[in-house]
């Protein structure tokens, strides 16, 4: 499984190392993500989603419900 967000979508950025002589070599800025499972108390079920640490943020203030039919109807959740 690709390095991507289920909720939000973010994933990899590219960028350079800058060392002090200014050289610059490519690099990838990878998203912040955990492995966690949610409860859904209208469905009685337990889910597992890959997920950045902004989108737990997000799921701690609207809640898990609201973050997934959000997530849906942008397209990232199937």
């Amino acid at each position: 499984m690709s390095r991507v967000c289920e909720l939000t979508g973010k994933k990899a950025m590219v960028g350079n190392n800058v060392s002090h002589a200014m050289n610059r070599t490519k690099r990838k800025f990878h998203a912040n993500l955990v492995k966690k499972r949610f409860y859904i108390p209208e469905e009685d079920s337990w889910i597992t989603l890959k997920v950045s640490t902004s989108a737990l943020k997000t799921i701690n203030k609207i809640g898990i419900s609201a973050a997934i039919k959000e997530a849906k109807s942008k397209g990232f959740l199937k």
